[in-house]
C-alpha cells in the first residue's frame, strides 16, 4: 500500500524546504510545554470544537456544535442540505468567524484567532466541490507548483528540481494514480481525475489535516469507488474529514468501524458507525428517510 508519510520537521515557515510541514507532538508528558507552531497531539486529538455558534441575519447555521477529529482518523460527515456541514469547514479554515465556541488545531492552535492563510501554514488543506488545478500546465507541474515553497509561482516553475523534490512528485503521482498522465495538461483530465490533482496538489503541501467538501459530486460510479480506494490508502498519512451526500461512497470510507457524524440545523445529530447511524429514530426523520 502506498502512503504520503508525514515528516517531523519544526514548522518554519521563512524556510525555503519544499517539504516544510507542521510537527505532530504526539507524546503525552508530564509538564509538556507546547512550542510555537507545533500542533500538540499529545491527546490524541487533531481538531476540535466546543460549542461553536454562527448565526446569519438571525439563522443559526451552526447552534452550539461540539465534535473532535482523532489523530490519524478519516470522518465521514453527513447530513441533509442546510445541516450547517459546509459553515463548519468555513469556520475551521477562517473563512467565517464564529459568534462563540472554541476552535482548536491539536490542543493550543486556537484557529479562531488565526487569518486563512496562517491556518493553511499550519497544516489544513481544504478541497472544495469543483476542482481547481492550472488547466494550462502539465500534471507535473501542478504539484510542482503546489509544493509549500517560499518562492513565487513563476520562479517555481523555472526552479531546477533537487532529488528530493522529484522524488515526492513522483511518489504523489503513483499514489493518486496519474503516473501515465504525468505530462498531459491537467486541462485535459477526466473529472475525476481533476478531482485526484488537485486532493495530490494538497499533499504536496504536507497537510496534517484535510477537508472535502462533497469530493464525488459530478463523478461517474467509477471515478467515485477510485476517489474512495485514494482516500482509503491515504489512511494515517493525515487526519481526514469529508463531507459527502454518497451514501456508497461514505460505506466504502467508513467500513464497518468507522465513525460518522451525522449534522442537522446547525449541531450534531448522531455520531457512531455508520450502521449504528442509520438505526438512530432522528437520523432515519431528518436526513435517510423511510
Amino acid at each position: 500500500m502506498n502512503r504520503i508519510v508525514l515528516a517531523s520537521a519544526p514548522l518554519n515557515h521563512d524556510s525555503s524546504d519544499a517539504f516544510d510541514q507542521p510537527t505532530l507532538s504526539g507524546v503525552a508528558k508530564m509538564g509538556h510545554v507546547a512550542l510555537p507552531g507545533v500542533i500538540d497531539t499529545s491527546h490524541g486529538t487533531i481538531l476540535y470544537l466546543e460549542d461553536v455558534t454562527v448565526s446569519f441575519d438571525g439563522f443559526r447555521a451552526l447552534n452550539k456544535l461540539t465534535l473532535s477529529i482523532d489523530v490519524g482518523e478519516l470522518r465521514c460527515v453527513i447530513g441533509p442540505n442546510g445541516a450547517g456541514k459546509t459553515t463548519m469547514m468555513d469556520v475551521i479554515t477562517g473563512k467565517t468567524e464564529p459568534d462563540s465556541g472554541k476552535v482548536f488545531l491539536g490542543q493550543t492552535l486556537n484557529l479562531t484567532r488565526m487569518n486563512e492563510p496562517a491556518i493553511a501554514r499550519a497544516g489544513i488543506g481544504r478541497k472544495f466541490q469543483k476542482p481547481t488545478v492550472f488547466e494550462q500546465h502539465p500534471v507535473w507541474e501542478n504539484l510542482e507548483l503546489a509544493m509549500k515553497a517560499d518562492k513565487g509561482w513563476f520562479a517555481t516553475l523555472r526552479a531546477r528540481l533537487d532529488r528530493e523534490a522529484q522524488a515526492k512528485i513522483e511518489e504523489t503521482l503513483e499514489v493518486i494514480r496519474l503516473e501515465s498522465d504525468a505530462r498531459r495538461l491537467a486541462g485535459e483530465l477526466s473529472h475525476g481525475q481533476k478531482q485526484r490533482l488537485e486532493i495530490g496538489m494538497l499533499l504536496m503541501q504536507r497537510p496534517a489535516l484535510l477537508l472535502l467538501d462533497e469530493p464525488v459530486a459530478g463523478m461517474t460510479d467509477d471515478e467515485t469507488m477510485e476517489l474512495a480506494a485514494l482516500l482509503n490508502r491515504l489512511r494515517g498519512s493525515c487526519s481526514m474529514m469529508v463531507v459527502e451526500h454518497d451514501m456508497e461512497f461514505v460505506a466504502a470510507l467508513a467500513g464497518a468501524t468507522g465513525r460518522v457524524t451525522v449534522m442537522a440545523e446547525g449541531t450534531v445529530l448522531a455520531d457512531g458507525t455508520l450502521e449504528d447511524v442509520k438505526r438512530e429514530e432522528a437520523v432515519i426523520e431528518s436526513y435517510l428517510g423511510r
